[in-house]
């Protein structure tokens, strides 16, 4: 991500101990930014050495003690910069596809994972609603699962050490199932797969983040429009001959609606990340996600008191 000049001048956008080094997490302490490597977790968040040095001298001799004997029991999990949960993510897609491969399953797993607007609506009779989420972990092919996840790592690998693992996640989640409240809004009764409105929420957020920072955001603007652009072109072109631009999109096979709401949801996280940094907003912070996603859901009582 390429960064303009008053980006560069404001301190608060790297770790204080790194200069050179972006950074989205805050010691929650002393409230300084913090890096991958500096930030050590706490019952209040994530801290930085300097105040944890300052913790550990004001502790008590049984304090330390109580520290001493439980560290004995358990190791102390500190913080890395490697984006863990985007390597999971990736690692239980590609089990998923793998299990799909074996001759049997491939049909169950897309049956029970795969989304379709009818078993979120309860009058039909079939009430599944994980389908809003196990649809990021069912693809169309090797190519479909390959592109998305080799996306998911290259923002990811950017995205997860600047927002940390909790926020990163909720963030995929939410697109999720913004990708999936859109299909359900925008194409009744439509099959998807594939994790698509996640990916395309991860676009969102960046680009909220990065505006919100200072960032030079053109070059994401820049893949977000040629990334949505793409079926509706496809459909173009496959119409000339036929003249039904509607079928011809249709046709191509890729949920642009997903598209959509993923990258709704994503610039909406983003934006509440980008509103909500400090330690005393973390309540209001995660209060904003829970109503998006409570909203998010309450979208599927429209197409569900239509079709009632």
């Amino acid at each position: 991500m390429s960064t303009t000049e008053e980006f560069r001048r404001n301190s608060d956008n790297f770790c204080y101990r790194h200069p050179d080094r972006q950074s989205f997490v805050l010691c929650q302490r002393c409230m300084r930014t913090v890096c991958s490597e500096c930030r050590t977790p706490a019952a209040v968040g994530v801290i930085c050495p300097e105040c944890m040095a300052q913790q550990q001298a004001a502790q008590t001799p049984a304090q330390k003690k109580a520290e001493r004997r439980w560290a004995s029991r358990s190791m102390t999990v500190v913080a890395t910069g490697r984006p863990r949960v985007t390597l999971a993510i990736v690692a239980i897609t590609g089990l998923v596809y793998i299990i799909g491969l074996i001759p049997g399953l491939g049909g169950i797993v897309s049956s029970l994972l795969a989304f379709n607007s009818y078993f979120v609506l309860p009058q039909a009779g079939v009430f599944q609603p994980w389908r809003l989420f196990t649809v990021a972990l069912v693809h169309d092919g090797f190519f479909h699962v390959a592109l998305n996840m080799a996306a998911l790592w290259f923002i990811g690998r950017s995205l997860e050490p600047l927002l940390g693992r909790g926020r990163f996640l909720a963030l995929y989640l939410l697109g999720t199932l913004g990708g999936s409240v859109a299909v359900t809004l925008l194409a009744p009764g439509v099959w998807t797969v594939g994790a698509s409105g996640a990916i395309f929420a991860l676009f969102g957020a960046l680009l909220v983040i990065g505006r919100h920072i200072g960032a030079d955001i053109r070059v994401i603007g820049i893949l977000i429009a040629v990334n949505f652009a793409w079926p509706f072109v496809l459909a173009a072109i496959n119409a000339i001959g036929s003249g039904d631009f509607i079928a011809s999109l249709t046709a191509v096979g890729i949920s642009w609606q997903a598209h959509l709401g993923g990258l709704a949801a994503g610039a909406l996280v983003g934006l509440v990340y980008a509103r909500t940094r400090a330690a005393s907003q973390r309540g209001v912070q995660i209060g904003l996600l829970v109503g998006l996603g409570i909203a998010l859901i309450a979208l599927l009582a429209i197409p569900a008191f239509t079709l009632g």
